[in-house]
């Protein structure tokens, strides 16, 4: 049954359904950048600093952890703003939720209250035949 709060519920139903997909697109970025920071941990745990040889071979490895060091940083830094970002999508979804189940129970009442209106008005066209099949019946 149609309302006047019916487009808005559909306005409100395609909303929250994007919503929903923002947060499953961030939950994968997240994922992903999770990922990328534990490969960056793993390569640096396979870096093997030499125990013997030259001061350029222990330079190049220092650069070569220094770099990783920074990957690091870095990948821990997109985690945490994947993760601000999630935060972010989720309040906005909880939100849409909300507006969405208010417009939707206000479509239910508006709906319930056309009902009680039509049952009303059943009500009085029976009592109306009703009385005029018994005046017919006063009549005859």
């Amino acid at each position: 049954m149609k309302t006047r709060f019916s487009p808005i519920v559909k306005l409100k139903h395609s909303k929250m359904q994007k919503s929903e997909m923002q947060v499953q697109e961030a939950l994968l970025r997240l994922q992903k950048a999770k990922e990328e920071l534990q490969r960056s941990l793993e390569d640096l745990n396979e870096l093997q600093e030499p125990t013997s040889g030259s001061m350029h071979d222990f330079l190049v490895v220092r650069t070569l952890v220094d770099a990783q060091m920074r990957l690091i940083e870095k990948n821990r830094k997109w985690v945490a703003y994947e993760e601000g970002q999630l935060k972010a999508l989720q309040e906005q979804l909880k939100a849409d939720m909300i507006e969405y189940e208010k417009f939707k129970y206000l479509e239910a009442q508006e709906i319930q209250k056309i009902k009680k209106e039509q049952l009303v008005r059943e009500m009085k066209q029976l009592d109306e035949v009703a009385i005029m099949r018994y005046k017919q019946k006063e009549v005859i």
